[in-house]
């Protein structure tokens, strides 16, 4: 058996042959285009084995064969492709001001997106009115069916008993999100709920582009109202006994420091989120100059406003100043920055790396890459789509 993430038990029994099955669907999502006989080497499965499966999941539409047409080659190969179109998810992403609801494909790319202002008073209320969008979405592109739903949150989850621990920028504790959903999306199987820093994380893991598809250990640090990171061992992510691992966003930075939406003083997030950043750039404007958002101080700094670059270049002090902290509890190989901050890259990244670099431990030497998302649709919202697809690439939990 070959070591790595996509390592496939060999056998006849019906288990073995279903996480033979996850394993080699999740090679095909992960290297199409690819040829049986690829798969064989890799796996270490037989060919008739290979075969077989292959032929399984052509039955099922999940995947697609094509000739492939090289000149250089006497026999052209038919190489295996994941089938668009037949296996769509629906993604719901629940924030504090605005939560989006999307209808995404098997590859993750997007079909429909729509967007709600969030209501938390009312989370039963919401929900259904998160399914009507959805069901909206589905006549407006005739999907007639969905293979799953998917929910990321902004708060801490349990994914396993389907409940919102605690959400402060939504204002939801101990909502049974599962049973409420369950009740509202009646004939959907597939409903999945985590938490949206450790759901954007697991996006990276599978969608990522470039540097971060040979990465195995990183952390995922999403920049919004609050802040979240979802951590990624060994291509897992690490949940924790209590679902909370990766609540880096409360961690105390300066202690009796600026007031908290989690009730504590000094946390990461009221120095180093969009709130933070905003509400700095007011204190720091002589003119009066008013914004709502972060993207407005951003606007403002490629424009060269000297405020709004204080401003931002403040913002990757503090991120530099957490970041290092993440960087002693996890020591992962790369932390990866998603939000609207990443359109400031050039401004805020060298008074991030140059903190990181200044708070060093025990003279390691390595430098620790510190990457924006390669994800081109929201990482949250795509985020909330692979819970649902992971669970009809990995039935058994055996691959990432």
């Amino acid at each position: 058996m070959k070591s790595g993430s996509n390592q496939v038990i060999a056998g006849n029994a019906k288990l073995v042959r279903n996480i033979n099955r996850s394993g080699i669907l999740n090679i095909i999502r992960e290297r199409q285009p690819i040829s049986r006989i690829s798969i064989s080497k890799l796996t270490g499965l037989n060919k008739s084995t290979v075969s077989s499966i292959v032929n399984e999941l052509l039955e099922q539409d999940l995947i697609y064969e094509k000739i492939a047409q090289d000149q250089n080659v006497g026999r052209n190969p038919i190489l295996l492709h994941l089938k668009l179109g037949r296996n769509l998810v629906g993604a719901i992403n629940l924030d504090s001001a605005k939560s989006r609801v999307a209808v995404m494909d098997i590859d993750g790319s997007l079909i429909s997106l729509t967007e709600l202002k969030t209501e938390p008073e009312k989370p039963e209320k919401f929900i259904e009115k998160c399914a009507r969008a959805l069901e909206r979405i589905q006549e407006q592109n005739n999907i007639q069916k969905l293979a799953g739903v998917g929910f990321s949150i902004a708060g801490i989850v349990d994914p396993d008993n389907e409940l919102v621990i605690n959400a402060p920028n939504i204002g939801w504790k101990n909502f049974q999100i599962g049973e409420v959903s369950r009740r509202i999306f009646r004939g959907v199987d597939n409903l999945q709920f985590e938490n949206d820093a450790k759901s954007s994380a697991l996006a990276e893991l599978w969608f990522g582009e470039g540097e971060i598809r040979n990465i195995s250990d990183f952390v995922f640090l999403t920049v919004g109202i609050g802040i979240g990171t979802g951590i990624v061992v060994g291509k897992n992510l690490l949940d924790g006994y209590e679902h909370a691992a990766g609540e880096f966003g409360h961690m105390t930075m300066f202690p009796n420091g600026e007031y908290c939406a989690c009730g504590n003083y000094g946390c990461f997030e009221a120095y180093a989120s969009d709130r933070a950043t905003v509400m700095r750039f007011q204190r720091l404007c002589k003119d009066n100059t008013r914004v709502k958002h972060v993207t407005e101080v951003i606007a403002k700094a490629l424009e060269k406003d000297t405020s709004a670059c204080q401003t931002l270049k403040e913002t990757g002090n503090y991120l530099g100043l957490g970041i290092s902290n993440i960087l002693k509890a996890v020591d992962p190989e790369a932390v990866v920055i998603g939000g609207h901050i990443v359109k400031a890259w050039d401004i805020i990244f060298p008074e991030t790396q140059k903190i990181v670099k200044e708070h060093i431990f025990f003279d390691i030497k390595r430098e620790v890459k510190i990457l924006p998302t390669s994800l081109k649709i929201r990482p949250r919202l795509l985020g909330a789509a692979t819970l649902a697809l992971k669970e009809i690439f990995s039935d058994y939990r055996i691959t990432r």
